[in-house]
């Protein structure tokens, strides 16, 4: 689950952690009051939405200026005026793809005097399976294009589990900064709180981008990413309060709440399968015969028909679907549950679109007789290519 930048600002405040004076603003009557709270002289004005590159973004409407998401303002009437402008309006950047994502709040921070801009985060390390540190000179910018271009300039250090953080953690990264004085020891703080942060909220990714130094010699955060580990919310309840659910895909939302997982794609092609390797391997597939997916969904190895008639209405909302595959591979999810659930969602969604369904494992006889009995116009597929081939051909207008 993503959060808003200042909601994540709000988290490092409670730890501790240096972070500018800053007001969100929800509705535009509200943003005078939030400037003459922060009293200037410089403003910062930033849009929030869950992207990555608002201040190279653009707004699709003219009105709303082509200066991007962040923006600087001198005067408290420019700082609200950009406030106005920015709320309502869609914001594109090299995230969100061309349709953007609207805005509906709007941060505004003190301007900070800064010296110098450095990045900095926290991840679960795959290769390592530890918390990892990423730090670099090069703040401000995106880390990938510095990985590309300037690896060198990239500190990662990994923190054993049976240590957990110690000071020369963030010694490291100070000297790796190029820090010096009392920023060193601001430095060591800082790794130290954002490492309990990480461990107690149990997140996948702190960002800090950019980490500043100011002109007096401080450290502060001005820019914060963060993101959380779903599988742990049972025990994170005040995290799942900042959830925006506006930021949402519908369909991935409204999948969340059956405990589908579901992420939609770009395709033409809806997929339902149970596992996440075998959902990977029919994406992979489908792409191998020409067409692209329109989804990743697993429903899971406990699934039920009601489950799975969810998930079918799911994929059927879609307006980008063209044709459905349907491949399950019965080991603790039977083939007959996944064949009632099919028949019970055409039913009541209808079928618009070439279905093809791959059965096989536990009650895989029993699944095929259920499709075969409902009187639906379903394709039958031997194995996986065969769908694959069959769904392909059903959507390009081959079979």
């Amino acid at each position: 689950m993503n959060i808003h930048e200042y909601q994540a600002k709000q988290i490092l405040k409670s730890y501790g952690a240096p972070v500018s004076a800053g007001a969100a603003v929800l509705e535009a009557d509200d943003a005078r009051a939030a400037v003459d709270e922060l009293g200037g002289p410089v403003w910062v004005v930033k849009a929030q939405i869950h992207a990555g590159g608002r201040g190279k973004g653009s707004f699709k409407e003219a009105e709303a200026g082509e200066k991007g998401g962040v923006r600087v303002a001198r005067s408290a009437d420019e700082a609200v005026g950009f406030a106005k402008q920015m709320l309502g309006k869609t914001l594109v950047t090299h995230q969100t793809g061309p349709a953007g994502k609207q805005v509906n709040r709007i941060y505004v921070e003190d301007g900070a005097a800064i010296a110098k801009e450095f990045y900095l985060s926290l991840l679960v390390d795959r290769e390592t399976s530890r918390i990892s540190f990423i730090a670099s000179t090069e703040g401000g910018m995106d880390i990938e294009e510095v990985a590309a271009e300037t690896p060198e300039k990239i500190l990662t250090m990994s923190v054993d589990p049976a240590t957990g953080i110690q000071p020369f953690h963030g010694r490291k990264v100070a000297f790796a900064l190029g820090l010096e004085g009392a920023a060193i020891k601001q430095c060591v703080q800082l790794v130290n709180t954002l490492f309990k942060l990480f461990t107690q909220k149990d997140c996948s990714l702190v960002e800090i981008n950019p980490l500043i130094l100011t002109e007096a010699g401080d450290l502060v955060c001005l820019d914060c990413k963060m993101n959380f580990d779903s599988n742990a919310f049972y025990r994170q309840k005040d995290v799942i309060e900042y959830r925006d659910e506006t930021e949402e895909d519908p369909k991935e939302l409204e999948a969340s709440k059956f405990d589908l997982n579901y992420i939609a794609l770009d395709g033409e092609i809806g997929c339902m399968v149970n596992g996440a390797g075998l959902a990977m391997a029919t994406m992979d597939i489908i792409k191998l015969y020409g067409s692209e997916p329109a989804n990743f969904l697993d429903v899971g190895g406990g699934a039920t028909k009601e489950k799975v008639t969810e998930a079918f209405k799911i994929i059927t909302s879609d307006p980008k679907v063209k044709g459905i595959l349907v491949n399950i591979f019965g080991g603790i999810m039977r083939c007959d549950v996944i064949a009632e659930g099919v028949v019970a969602a055409v039913k009541e969604v209808g079928l618009q679109v070439p279905l093809v369904v791959r059965l096989e494992g536990t009650n895989v006889e029993l699944g095929k007789q259920i499709i075969n009995e409902s009187g639906l116009n379903v394709i039958a597929a031997d194995n996986l290519a065969d769908a694959a081939d069959k769904i392909v051909k059903a959507v390009k207008g081959g079979a």
